[in-house]
């Protein structure tokens, strides 16, 4: 494992405003796991515990273990933000898509 994958993990968590204790409770494992999966690159999480990182943090395995090296701070938190918005109700996603309009409104 790189330490992409620790990046990507990290981003995520704090875009989603998780600490390393709320995270690893969400995927049961240690805080000290988690740290080292995203500060050191050293540990390999099995694939059952990568699949409850990915859960956790609202996303998949496949961007969590993709290095095309196109992850950012800003990418991990537009992918946080659209898994959330796929689940929500038809109507509150049409209250958001009308609030964006019209900050872009505001904008011009």
């Amino acid at each position: 494992m790189s330490k992409d994958l620790g990046d990507k993990i990290k981003a995520l968590r704090t875009a989603k405003k998780l600490t390393l204790e709320q995270l690893a409770e969400k995927c049961e494992s240690s805080k000290g796991y988690i740290w080292e999966i995203e500060n050191r690159g050293t540990r390999k999480p099995s694939g059952e515990k990568l699949m409850k990182i990915a859960k956790a943090l609202d996303t998949t395995t496949e961007y969590l273990l993709d290095s095309s090296g196109s992850s950012s701070e800003v990418d991990a938190a537009d992918t946080a933000f659209f898994r959330k918005y796929q689940d929500m109700p038809p109507k509150t996603k049409e209250k958001i898509r009308r609030s964006i309009d019209l900050l872009w409104e505001d904008e011009d």
